[in-house]
């Protein structure tokens, strides 16, 4: 794959992850839609388009669900949707996308993986703002808020690391 199709395919999925953020802020802020109904809406639309299609694509069900990676779908869904009760969308996203590198980064360097100095720096640096944004302070995001968002984060990274080795996702 060509460096620019990798380039244009992650901005488009960042792109796509930061409205999921604002999209979940304003449906929990400016509608009367509870959280808990919210992700119920999710998860069931989620699951009925990929059963529709798992069932148009594949005829066969050699595949069977795993329900330590289900949980943790449902983990992340259930503590993203409560957590921007509090948070801002850009917060949030902060939030989120710093635990699930964390996450998937944790896992790697307990798995032996290690770091050059650049990337080493570049995780300092990271984890390093995240800290800072969570800091007591005038700016300091909703604490309750603020875990709940991480703890998504996590499960995320889990879901994603269980998926690693999945194969054909449908």
């Amino acid at each position: 794959m060509s460096a620019t199709r990798i380039a244009v395919l992650t901005f488009l999925t960042m792109c796509a992850f930061a409205g999921n953020s604002v999209l979940c802020r304003i449906a929990l802020k400016h509608t009367s839609i509870d959280a808990a109904s919210f992700t119920s809406i999710r998860l069931i639309s989620g699951a009925l388009v990929l059963w529709l299609i798992v069932s148009f694509f594949h005829r066969s069900r050699e595949g069977k669900g795993n329900w330590v990676s289900a949980f943790a779908l449902f983990a992340y869904a259930a503590a993203f949707s409560f957590a921007y009760i509090s948070l801002t969308a850009a917060t949030g996203a902060l939030l989120l996308f710093g635990a699930v590198q964390a996450t998937m980064i944790g896992y790697g360097l307990m798995k032996g993986e290690r770091f050059n100095k650049q990337q080493l720096l570049g995780l300092v640096l990271s984890l390093g703002g995240l800290v800072g944004l969570l800091l007591p302070g005038l700016s300091a995001p909703p604490l309750a808020g603020s875990v709940l968002m991480l703890l998504a984060g996590v499960a995320w990274g889990v879901y994603s690391l269980r998926g690693k080795s999945g194969g054909d996702p449908t």
